[in-house]
């Protein structure tokens, strides 16, 4: 009984998974707190927006030339995202669907005017450094796309946490790429020393090394969630393997009962 117990907990689990996902792709029904373990999963890993479906590369590839600059406009699309989309879905059934593309724009836009101005207020510096690319959120493919896909078909609330995790995995994706090429070009993470300059790869932080990198990252990443699914998948053939004892088990427990009342 416990093994049966312990297989229906994964089994729930498994099945919460899979309804986050569904309500995330299809535009199903309220999200619960229920789903939100699945939403995560899916923003920073399953359906990741760099990692796994390559949107937004444009940003991606030339802001990441340290770490700082990766999270800095990676949280910031992560804001618009999850404001536009609370917006969007509220003005849902006001929009006409011949302008819809064109409104969409026209409120991620206000939004990313706002954050541009907040930067150069408060955060000059970072505001220097990624320079064109926060005006250029506006055209984000991967805003666009939640916005069409999402937050036009579905609630505020589960407008707002798919915003949110989409974004989320976006920073996360370009966290790790940025890292990873400050670490090797510069020698350096957050700023700090981590070994001497002198032994940097210079070519990582230049234009080709941002492909590269970003090429390896992708192909590590997919080749990371491809083993932890057959594993995933494994782990399942095994659970409906003792399932499928166990009923055979107790149906010949049954036999033997009836036969020996018999």
């Amino acid at each position: 009984m416990d093994k049966i117990d312990k297989i229906d907990k994964m089994d729930k689990v498994d099945m919460n998974d899979s309804n986050a996902k569904n309500n995330n792709n299809n535009g199903g029904g309220i999200i619960n707190a229920r789903d939100l373990p699945g939403l995560a999963k899916e923003g920073f890993f399953t359906n990741n927006p760099i990692l796994i479906q390559v949107l937004g590369t444009c940003p991606t590839l030339a802001t990441t030339t340290s770490a700082v600059n990766g999270v800095g406009m990676g949280l910031s699309t992560a804001v618009v995202l999850a404001v536009s989309n609370l917006l969007i879905s509220l003005l849902r059934k006001f929009i006409p669907k011949q302008i819809r593309i064109a409104s969409y724009v026209v409120v991620i836009a206000g939004f990313v005017t706002i954050l541009e101005m907040v930067f150069k207020a408060y955060i000059p510096a970072l505001d220097k450094s990624l320079g064109l690319f926060i005006p250029l959120i506006v055209v984000n493919c991967i805003i666009l796309a939640r916005a069409e896909s999402f937050a036009s078909k579905n609630d505020p609330v589960s407008s707002v946490l798919d915003g949110v995790f989409m974004g989320l995995g976006f920073a996360f994706a370009l966290f790790l790429l940025g890292g990873i090429r400050e670490i090797i070009g510069a020698g350096t993470f957050f700023g700090a020393q981590v070994f001497p300059g002198e032994f940097a790869l210079r070519m990582i932080v230049s234009p080709p090394g941002a492909f590269i990198s970003l090429a390896v990252l992708i192909a590590a990443f997919k080749t990371i969630i491809g083993f932890v699914n057959r594993i995933s998948s494994s782990r399942k053939n095994n659970i409906n393997i003792i399932l499928n004892a166990t009923e055979n088990e107790s149906e010949t427990e049954n036999k033997n009962e009836k036969e020996a009342r018999k």
